[in-house]
């Protein structure tokens, strides 16, 4: 059976897909497995984290490095997250993290307003696509 997904925007979607599921047939030998969830993140919303991290790595001297945008994104989904620290098997640490193709819309918007927030405290100048993000992410707010 092909994955169907269904959208749940209005009564009528959520009546399809409820008639879909009453639909299916029922084997306890081999169940199949409907999942609710929400959203995941944006390609939108992807480029437009990556545009914020760039202008972070170029502008901000953290603790007297240059990050690479890779590298920001794991400090700042580590902070959104309140991520754990572990030793590395070889020294160094590790930190415990999410990745952000898993992240829900809402929670990629708290990543770009977290952003946001630490640049203005960086004083970073961002670029356009940079700017729009956190537009986007200010307009859309806790409904996103």
């Amino acid at each position: 059976m092909n994955k169907q997904s269904y959208f749940l925007t209005d009564p009528v979607r959520r009546r399809n897909c409820t008639e879909f599921i009453n639909s299916l047939p029922t084997n306890p030998d081999s169940p199949l497995v409907v999942t609710i969830q929400e959203r995941t993140r944006s390609l939108d919303q992807n480029a437009k984290l990556w545009a914020c991290l760039n202008d972070i790595s170029e502008q901000v001297n953290w603790h007297g490095r240059k990050l690479a945008s890779e590298e920001w994104k794991h400090v700042f989904t580590a902070a959104l997250k309140k991520q754990d620290v572990v030793p590395g098997l070889d020294g160094g640490f590790v930190v415990l993290g999410q990745s952000t193709s898993r992240m829900t819309v809402g929670e990629m918007r708290d990543l770009i307003e977290l952003i946001s927030a630490f640049g203005a405290e960086q004083g970073v100048s961002f670029g356009d696509d940079a700017t729009c993000a956190m537009r986007w992410a200010a307009h859309y707010g806790r409904a996103a």
